[in-house]
């Protein structure tokens, strides 16, 4: 059973990583590291980090770079700026772990998606947009069928 102060101390730090998140979701495109963030909130990053992928399922860092590639995939549909002005545009600063990371969690290359993104979203309303485009990590993909050899 945990103790009143214990249950008091968890709220408090939820309400902390909320406030942390919600600072990764306006500020996704300033530098922004684990250490910075967890100052923030006078915790180590270690233990920053381990409450923070307790709460919300990912690593810190992680869910940056999800906000800035969601961001970028919608920059990318509009058509009107190059990947590398989008890579700058979201916040990192290396145009290979930019494209990296994108084709981790989008399944294609930048390039490749500003290409085919445009016209597959012509005319669907940006609500719906949104969801159907929502970048997925590996560990949410469904799994392969098994091969029979």
């Amino acid at each position: 059973m945990t103790s009143k102060p214990a249950a008091a101390q968890h709220l408090r730090d939820l309400a902390l990583l909320r406030r942390v998140r919600d600072r990764i979701d306006r500020e996704y495109a300033q530098p922004l590291d684990v250490e910075a963030l967890a100052r923030g909130v006078n915790m180590s990053a270690g233990h920053f980090s381990r409450q923070f992928r307790l709460a919300y399922g990912e690593p810190p860092y992680a869910y940056l770079m999800t906000r800035r590639i969601e961001r970028a995939m919608a920059l990318l549909r509009r058509g009107d700026l190059s990947v590398t002005e989008v890579c700058f545009a979201v916040g990192c600063a290396s145009l290979g772990t930019f494209s990296s990371r994108f084709t981790e969690l989008v399944g294609v290359p930048p390039s490749v998606y500003r290409r085919q993104a445009a016209p597959a979203k012509a005319g669907m309303p940006s609500c719906v947009e949104k969801q159907v485009t929502k970048p997925i990590r590996n560990r949410e993909a469904p799994a392969p069928e098994p091969r029979l050899a």
